[in-house]
């Protein structure tokens, strides 16, 4: 009689100190696997490098002045290495960061409108402090349970159809019939009218089609494609910059090749905020809800990603928990204090780490590798600096679709639901305002379903943050009682 086999086990000892660190093999890992993980994320975050700076350099702040370009990409690829490290160090899962897009578009079509950019970087910082205390005292973990679903998903919903309704007017594909109108129009007389519009609309069906293949990479490498052949086309024909006197120029980057393709870092930007100057140029209130708006804007999404993130990498629970929660929230939340500290926009994890973790990245080693990759990128900001708008917009559209793809999570057959969703999604790219969204969806919740017979289902933390909005959208009215 023979004795059956005993079956094998796979041995998970730690290797070494570092592999006993970040618990590479005890999550069924290897060293080449981190790597290639972490090459991964990096490749389908780059973009980032050259989208943040594109967003944040195109408005002018209240006093008229505007960030740089290349200063702006690198502090962005600083930021990002930095934090990508800082949390593969502490939360030790592989989960990249990078400037959110849903933040950047607020500061830079909604805020500087009413403050310089340095009193804008204060109150991001101001929001990551305030976002360390929730997050550090367990009152994140509330507020973020007390909101429902389906608002959560309504914002991140909204700020896609946002992020994509600028790539088009940045575009040139969607425009205004008058200088003081919303953008209404196609093109020029309902049609395609421009070179650097029409390569927007190669750029976007390439990068669309990439996606849809699930290449690794394909917004970074629809980027690429279409600055090559920007620069190749302004080459050949000398399409010049956009002005009175040439309608059909590109927008605010000329595709032409620099001097240098390797060049020292500009940090100048770093350490350029104004704390509390908003609140004395715009007032206690109406500063205290900007604070207030970034906040909302900044965690929700983020507590979403890494749940689902962490349930990807298969280290979360059936409750969505995962190792080090606490101090994950706490570093995303010093993620807009850096980001704010450096002018490069509030950072949180972006839910491309997912490709890298397709990869078979498990740890925080994961995060060494992606964070090194983006301090390499900041010697190459010459280089990144040559993207047209057009080109770029097209990566605004395609992540806004990206973003968008969350609807399919919303049970839409309820109307009491169904309306203050609506609300969120199409108030923000309306009005041209994100807090506006959020507001909207706010009231609308708590209004419609408390009128409909469901006020007990109704947070009383929903209740406190819906009178906030409502203060929020009457502070001019109010503002005028108590100046008077």
């Amino acid at each position: 009689m023979t004795t059956a086999p005993e079956p094998l086990t796979v041995d998970r000892r730690p290797r070494n100190a570092v592999d006993r660190f970040f618990e590479i093999t005890a999550r069924g890992s290897s060293f080449g696997a981190e790597i290639r993980g972490g090459v991964v994320t990096f490749v389908t975050m780059a973009y980032i490098v050259i989208l943040n700076p594109i967003i944040l350099s195109s408005s002018p702040d209240v006093a008229g002045n505007v960030l740089e370009f290349a200063q702006l990409s690198a502090v962005t690829g600083l930021t990002a290495a930095i934090m990508t490290i800082l949390f593969g160090l502490v939360a030790r899962l592989p989960f990249g960061f990078a400037a959110g897009l849903g933040i950047n578009a607020f500061l830079a079509f909604s805020v500087v409108g009413e403050v310089t950019w340095p009193e804008a970087m204060g109150l991001v910082i101001i929001n990551g402090l305030i976002i360390v205390l929730l997050s550090a005292t367990g009152l994140r973990r509330m507020i973020f349970d007390a909101v429902p679903m389906q608002l959560k998903i309504a914002i991140t919903v909204g700020i896609g159809l946002f992020i994509a309704f600028i790539g088009l007017v940045n575009a040139g594909f969607v425009t205004s019939t008058k200088s003081d109108s919303p953008p209404v129009g196609l093109g020029v007389g309902g049609s395609v009218a421009t070179v650097p519009t029409l390569i927007f609309v190669l750029t976007l069906l390439l990068t669309a089609v990439l996606v849809a293949r699930k290449v690794k990479g394909g917004i970074l490498i629809g980027l690429v494609t279409g600055t090559v052949v920007s620069v190749i086309v302004e080459a050949v024909w000398h399409i010049g910059a956009r002005g009175e006197k040439n309608p059909g120029g590109w927008g605010l980057t000329l595709p032409a090749l620099p001097e240098r393709v390797i060049d020292l870092p500009d940090l100048t930007l770093v350490g350029q905020f104004d704390l509390f100057g908003s609140f004395g140029r715009i007032g206690a209130l109406a500063a205290l809800m900007l604070v207030f708006t970034l906040v909302f804007t900044n965690f929700f999404d983020a507590m979403g990603t890494m749940t689902g993130l962490a349930k990807e990498a298969d280290v979360a629970d059936e409750k969505g928990n995962f190792p080090r929660l606490k101090s994950a929230l706490i570093v995303e939340g010093v993620g807009a204090v850096v980001g704010g500290a450096t002018s490069g926009s509030s950072n949180t994890v972006f839910v491309e780490s997912g490709a890298g973790i397709s990869e078979g990245a498990r740890t925080g080693f994961a995060n060494l590798v992606t964070g090194a990759l983006f301090l390499i990128a900041m010697f190459f900001t010459p280089l990144v600096s040559i993207v047209p708008t057009e080109v770029a917009a097209a990566a605004l559209v395609v992540v806004g679709a990206l973003m968008m793809s969350q609807i399919r999570f919303i049970d839409l057959t309820d109307f009491s639901a169904l309306f203050p969703v609506f609300l969120t999604v199409t108030v923000m790219p309306l009005t041209y305002s994100i807090a506006n969204g959020i507001g909207a969806g706010f009231i609308g919740w708590v209004l419609v379903r408390a009128l409909s017979g469901k006020a007990r289902q109704i947070s009383p933390l929903l209740w406190i943050v819906t009178a906030g909005f409502v203060i929020y959208f009457a502070r001019g009215p109010i503002e005028q009682l108590i100046g008077g």
